[in-house]
């Protein structure tokens, strides 16, 4: 069951992210699962960086907001992190 729902909000974080991005094919998410929170790492082209984080980082806390709220109907804590 877990495992199902982290493979279904991994799948909404790469959506998003490449949704965003002018070169989808290079978007990577990294999943680090814990105990009780997923960590999901986003690379994305260093091109991209900068549409993925937005102006003071405003997409990237709508990203942050937007999967954390997909992760509470399962009651679990998820984290994006964009690594360049």
């Amino acid at each position: 069951m877990t495992n199902e729902i982290n493979e279904s909000l991994r799948s909404f974080v790469e959506y998003l992210v490449k949704s965003l991005v002018d070169e989808p094919d290079t978007v990577q998410i990294n999943e680090v699962t814990a105990e009780h929170s997923t960590t999901y790492e986003v690379h994305v082209s260093p091109n991209d960086l900068g549409k993925v984080i937005g102006k003071q980082g405003r997409i990237a806390n709508a990203l942050r907001t937007v999967t954390k709220a997909a992760a509470m109907k399962h009651k679990r804590k998820v984290y994006v992190e964009i690594v360049p």
